[in-house]
């Protein structure tokens, strides 16, 4: 994977300790070895999936030079909305690494309250991959409290892979929306904050909502699992549509 740290000031860039903060973050979370795991309750932990993912910085870039794996590009941009700026040269960002071969992640100041965002898995090459807010990016430096585990990485990587948010993809939240994977209680909307067990909506009771799942919009601490379904779904996804991801020139 390749991440690209955009700055205005030699003080806003990631530490290579940041990034690789986050690299752990998501071998954790990706390998169901995340310590909060056990906060999983006992009604959902038989549904608990491990989809065996392992992440690493590239050590050879796109013109097979040695490399870390991470970009630096100062901009004077200060602030980058969903209009995919960040990952082009030409508008301050930078270009992506072969999105077939590399998962890109950008990371930069996003605008109003954002925290990330991904790419489904059939749009333009050219924008494939994931931005991150820098203030919620690993667990070091920049990253501010409750978005300071780095689970928006974890999240929108998830969205990468063909996940939906757990309640589905409906602008507005409705009962009848769906994140097509069965095992993920069918809930009304996204939760945020640290919800308690059982939080109930779209009579899904007596469990209620899985809030705990990486695809709800909980705080970082309260976010721990994916179902087996999900597995399923990324593992789908990893054999069909990103087949090359990883794989050599």
């Amino acid at each position: 994977m390749a991440v690209h740290s955009l700055f205005t000031t030699a003080e806003d860039d990631l530490t290579d300790a940041q990034v690789n903060s986050q690299i752990d973050v998501l071998n954790e979370d990706y390998n169901a070895k995340n310590a909060d795991l056990a906060n999983v309750p006992a009604a959902f932990q038989g549904l608990i999936g491990t989809p065996g993912l392992e992440f690493a910085l590239a050590t050879t870039d796109p013109k097979g030079k040695k490399t870390n794996g991470i970009t630096r590009t100062r901009t004077r941009v200060k602030e980058f909305g969903v209009n995919d700026a960040m990952k082009s040269s030409a508008t301050g960002g930078h270009d992506a690494w072969d999105t077939t071969r590399y998962l890109n992640l950008w990371v930069c100041r996003l605008s109003g309250s954002l925290l990330g965002y991904a790419q489904f898995p059939g749009g333009d090459p050219a924008t494939d991959g994931v931005a991150i807010t820098r203030s919620a990016f690993g667990r070091h430096g920049s990253a501010v409290a409750p978005f300071d585990l780095g689970r928006t990485a974890t999240h929108e990587i998830g969205h990468y892979f063909n996940l939906s948010h757990i309640w589905g993809e409906a602008r507005v939240p409705t009962c009848s929306d769906s994140d097509s994977v069965d095992d993920t209680p069918n809930q009304w909307g996204p939760n945020n904050g640290k919800p308690t067990f059982p939080h109930e909506s779209c009579h899904n009771s007596p469990n209620g909502d899985m809030f705990m799942n990486y695809m709800d919009y909980v705080d970082d601490d309260t976010m721990v699992m994916f179902s087996e379904q999900q597995v399923r779904r990324m593992h789908a996804t990893l054999e069909f549509s990103r087949a090359d991801l990883g794989s050599p020139r």
